[in-house]
């Protein structure tokens, strides 16, 4: 069975994501999570109890008690929690402790422990977004003093938190601006982020505010909308890049370059420079432009995806 390719001319649209929340305790992770579309929360921290208006909860003690979870188990679900993380990744690790104890060392993961940890869980998350499912892991936060600057780090031992950010489509962590709540996607010097989308920082609503309810739903499904629009963005792009590679060398007169400045205009740049170089390439030199009425301009000239390209002339 051969591999399947997705070329080049095909859009990668964005079914499903894993997503990453991280804070310092008491900041609403697991309440947020549940505002996410139909959830169901994996209690690896005991702490689901807690959360403000709790949806359904499978709360695991052993990874035995989830390790055989299929479609059918999730199905009347959109969304997957892990709460949290790190203790989950515990939890595994001592599960591939018991099946095997040449993995350890003193109680602990060897080197190739840790390799079949990243394996392991890799391949679970694989398999719950396999169930058309989005993922959503908690994180706590830790913080360390780097000099004068205090990092944010997530509280989770060893290398596992490298699993995490391996592994995690959108990283955000809930910070506190002017006494209200965000999440904040981008990345700092001393925080980690990730923002596929370019979303920035959103506000989080206030727990009794009815748009409270279906808040990280509403997060999820534009930061999917957003991922989408620019695959089909730079698909489109793309299509225009090469329809001008093939039709610009068929092209030997000054209007003929000229009729598709408009379409160069809307291409970008990139594109703009193709029709730049093809008239030099022509010896078409540039046609000296009516000035604007009542401007300090002395040309007439078409911006095109930021730079100016003049019309040409034989």
């Amino acid at each position: 069975m051969g591999i399947k390719i997705t070329p080049a001319t095909e859009a990668i649209h964005v079914d499903t994501i894993c997503m990453t929340i991280y804070s310092q305790p008491g900041l609403g992770k697991t309440s947020l999570a549940f505002t996410a579309s139909r959830p169901l929360l994996l209690d690896f921290d005991k702490g689901s109890h807690r959360a403000v208006d709790r949806k359904d909860v499978v709360q695991v003690s052993d990874w035995r008690d989830i390790a055989g979870i299929t479609a059918a188990d999730v199905e009347p679900y959109d969304t997957i929690i892990i709460d949290t993380a790190g203790k989950a990744l515990d939890t595994l690790a001592q599960d591939i402790i018991r099946g095997n104890s040449r993995l350890s060392n003193g109680g602990a993961l060897s080197q190739q422990g840790w390799g079949q940890l990243g394996v392991r869980f890799a391949a679970f998350l694989k398999m719950l977004r396999g169930f058309g499912k989005d993922v959503i892991l908690i994180a706590h936060m830790d913080e360390q003093k780097d000099g004068d600057a205090i990092k944010e780090r997530l509280k989770i031992s060893g290398g596992s938190k490298d699993l995490i950010l391996t592994d995690s489509d959108v990283i955000a962590r809930i910070s506190i601006i002017s006494k209200a709540r965000y999440l904040v996607f981008s990345p700092t010097e001393t925080a980690f982020g990730k923002d596929p989308a370019g979303m920035a920082e959103m506000p989080v609503p206030d727990a009794s505010a009815p748009e409270y309810a279906d808040c990280l739903a509403q997060i999820l499904t534009a930061i999917k909308d957003k991922m989408n629009e620019a695959s089909d963005a730079q698909l489109a792009h793309k299509q225009e890049v090469a329809w001008f590679e093939e039709k610009l060398p068929q092209m030997f007169k000054a209007e003929e370059i000229n009729a598709v400045l408009g379409r160069a205009k809307m291409a970008g740049r990139d594109v703009a420079r193709l029709v730049v170089e093809r008239a030099k390439h022509l010896g078409i030199r540039p046609k000296p432009a009516r000035p604007f009425p009542g401007s300090r301009d002395h040309h007439l000239k078409r911006k095109i995806g930021g730079g100016v390209v003049p019309r040409w002339k034989e």
